[in-house]
């Protein structure tokens, strides 16, 4: 995906690209499962946004999981208003390849989508993922609300310990307040159950990621 874009400095908001006003035109629907992208979502339903890499193979790690209701693909933490996907490769955005994953808290956890962010890529390679460079293949968590930063903060502080002790440098992963998350185009969406061959970067440090990680945990 664009291996030669090497942009690896996020602009300011005056550098960025100015977008537009519309939303780029989307699926509506997911197409492994059928459920609505964008909504209406089922009562008590929450929203988790994590960036790591080719949102391809990263968007396939979590809608194989039980309690995911639905996932998403789309860019986030930058400043262009409705980027398209070039201007996003551009590096000229500030966005990050974010996928969006939408669940039910009684049957998965904040904490063990933590876990699968985690154990599916390698988050100490900054702005990158393999041989995936740019801006938007950093390692992001984009947090909806105090519970979710604390919870994304103890488990990176814990993960980044194990993977010290296994001989990697430090975590670069960021963390983040969510903000205006806009899908990608329709052939972003659920790319790998669209094109089973197709191009997959993802791939995790081979170190498990501790499991029962709580903020009060990581205070003791």
């Amino acid at each position: 995906m664009f291996f030669m874009r090497k942009k690896t400095t996020i602009p300011t908001p005056a550098e960025a690209l100015p977008g537009r006003d519309r939303p780029i035109p989307t699926a509506e629907r997911h197409h492994v499962s059928g459920r609505p992208l964008q909504g209406p979502y089922p009562p008590g339903a929450a929203i988790a946004d994590f960036g790591l890499g080719c949102f391809w193979g990263a968007e396939r790690a979590f809608w194989q999981l039980p309690g995911v209701w639905v996932t998403a693909v789309g860019y986030a933490a930058g400043h262009t208003p409705n980027p398209t996907y070039e201007e996003v490769c551009s590096g000229m955005t500030g966005h990050n390849e974010v996928v969006r994953v939408v669940f039910d808290p009684a049957a998965i956890s904040y904490e063990r989508l933590l876990e699968a962010f985690f154990e599916s890529h390698d988050p100490t390679q900054g702005m990158r993922q393999g041989n995936d460079v740019g801006t938007q293949y950093r390692s992001g968590v984009y947090v909806h609300d105090e519970g979710q930063r604390r919870a994304a903060e103890a488990v990176r502080a814990a993960y980044g310990e194990r993977l010290r002790a296994a001989g990697f440098p430090a975590i670069t992963t960021e963390i983040r307040e969510a903000g205006p998350f806009w899908f990608a185009e329709d052939y972003h969406q659920q790319y790998l159950a669209k094109n089973p061959g197709g191009y997959c970067g993802l791939g995790g440090t081979g170190v498990s990621c501790p499991t029962g990680v709580s903020a009060s945990t990581a205070e003791a």
